[in-house]
């Protein structure tokens, strides 16, 4: 499985705040900042846009380092991605996305 399918199924590699990380680019930081704030109901600072992805060595913004519920599982869990673990189909935590997102569903298939 690709690195940055993370361990909800999302493509990493996608996300505005890995590009604006992997890029150095501050003004796209600036802007995941504010959308992210305004969809939120929380400030988020351009300082909090560092991430490199989920499952991989390096810098995650704060919600995906210590608060995202499945990362914290998946890593409790020691399971590669959430495809993974026996629960899958079941989870809560993890419809929240793929209920939402049949790209990560379909990421999380044979994993």
């Amino acid at each position: 499985m690709k690195a940055w399918i993370g361990f909800c199924g999302l493509d990493c590699e996608a996300c505005d705040a890995r590009r604006a990380t992997v890029q150095q680019d501050d003004a796209l930081r600036r802007q995941v900042a504010k959308e992210w704030s305004e969809l939120n109901g929380v400030e988020i600072t351009p300082e909090m846009i560092r991430c490199v992805g989920c499952r991989v060595e390096g810098p995650k913004t704060p919600y995906c380092e210590s608060l995202c519920p499945i990362r914290q599982c998946a890593t409790g869990k020691k399971v590669e991605t959430c495809g993974g673990c026996a629960e899958m189909g079941t989870c809560g935590k993890l419809s929240a996305i793929t209920g939402n997102n049949p790209e990560a569903a379909k990421n999380l298939q044979g994993s």
